[in-house]
């Protein structure tokens, strides 16, 4: 039996009647950039989420940048990022020319802590920016609470988070912008590179629709300069098929989540996530363990043909990227411990139940053995 940690093909075909017309739409009208079918995406994602506006743009990581730049952030700021993320959440930082202030994380949540975030704040600190991690959300009433504490922008990253909600509100509708990702392994996942800025600011949602486009509302007429980042037509058209489809998807993977506790494999090698309650919380982008003897354990699944992924084997502080901050695992004890330890299982809506239990036994006997 071969698991892949992700399967797209599967979920093509659960629904590939609806993406072929889709991508037939676009290649009949031949509107390729701008154009109905983004506008349509734009639309309707923003429906969904209760935001007045959603700005396709062409990954996340530039959502971030755009937003921040939006914001007016940029040399001589700091900005807060949690220690864990991808580095696209500090990479944007920087290059909007600010400096990116890491804080560890909450070792049950995995996402920043809360705690730690008033200690990090200086005169140059201008914004937050919460992730979401493997799909699990911010407390997001508490971090808005700190952040008005400082006067401090939120851009909320939600590349691993689309469909998650808050106390019954969606993320990316609580900070200034929301930043999403539709790379094609995401919840929501393109065919493709894709991203999103949501907002309910008129000014932002017109300065990012702006700088996207290389500083212009009208061909010629560029009023600062930008950068080209565009969300192309195909694949809005992939999204706005995919769209209607989100809320089923991430109920089966919390039931996916659900079958891998009723497993029982949380051992003393072991550590499951945290599954909350309010299955909205967390749409579990990753299925994420923590387990001694990480990379022993995940030689020993691919021996059985059972695919595994590291989110993230460094943490920021202590990449080559960013050691110039000069950061020590003690300064982020549980980022560090984490990074060390985190091992993601196969998770995606179209698992079944004998995949989910040949992992759990091979996750058991890999680590007994």
């Amino acid at each position: 039996m071969t698991i892949p940690l992700v399967d797209l093909r599967a979920q093509y075909a659960s629904i590939k009647g609806e993406i072929d017309a889709a991508v037939q739409a676009v290649l009949d009208d031949c509107q390729f950039y701008k154009g109905p079918h983004v506008e349509r995406f734009e639309r309707e994602f923003a429906a969904r989420l209760g935001t007045k506006h959603a700005v396709g743009v062409a990954n996340c990581t530039d959502a971030l940048y755009l937003s921040l730049r939006a914001l007016g952030i940029g040399n001589g700021d700091e900005v807060i990022v949690p220690a864990m993320t991808f580095i696209a959440t500090a990479e944007a930082v920087t290059m909007a020319g600010a400096v990116p202030v890491f804080v560890d994380i909450d070792p049950e949540t995995y996402n920043i802590n809360l705690d730690k975030i008033g200690a990090a704040v200086t005169e140059k600190t201008k914004a937050i920016i919460p992730v979401h991690l493997c799909g699990r959300a911010v407390d997001m009433t508490r971090l808005m609470e700190i952040a008005h504490k400082y006067g401090l922008a939120v851009i909320e990253d939600c590349a691993q988070a689309a469909g998650a909600e808050w106390d019954g509100r969606p993320v990316g509708t609580f900070g200034n912008t929301g930043c999403f990702s539709f790379y094609p392994s995401k919840n929501l996942g393109a065919y493709g590179d894709g991203g999103a800025v949501v907002t309910d600011n008129d000014y932002i949602a017109r300065k990012v629709r702006m700088l996207a486009d290389h500083g212009r509302e009208e061909k010629f007429d560029h009023r600062f300069p930008g950068i080209c980042s565009r969300l192309d037509a195909l694949q809005a058209a992939v999204l706005t098929a995919k769209l209607p489809h989100l809320d089923e998807w991430n109920s089966k993977r919390y039931e996916m989540a659900v079958r891998y506790v009723l497993r029982q494999i949380e051992t003393k090698e072991i550590t499951l996530p945290e599954i909350p309650t309010d299955r909205r919380e967390h749409v579990f982008h990753c299925f994420v363990v923590r387990v001694n003897e990480r990379d022993k354990a995940r030689s020993i699944l691919a021996g059985k043909e059972i695919e595994t992924g590291l989110h993230y084997p460094t943490a920021l502080p202590f990449t080559k990227a960013y050691s110039w901050l000069g950061h020590k695992p003690e300064d982020f004890p549980e980022a560090y411990a984490f990074s060390q330890e985190c091992l993601s299982l196969p998770m995606y809506p179209e698992m079944t139940i004998e995949q989910v239990k040949y992992v759990s036994d091979s996750l058991i006997e890999a680590v007994r053995g």
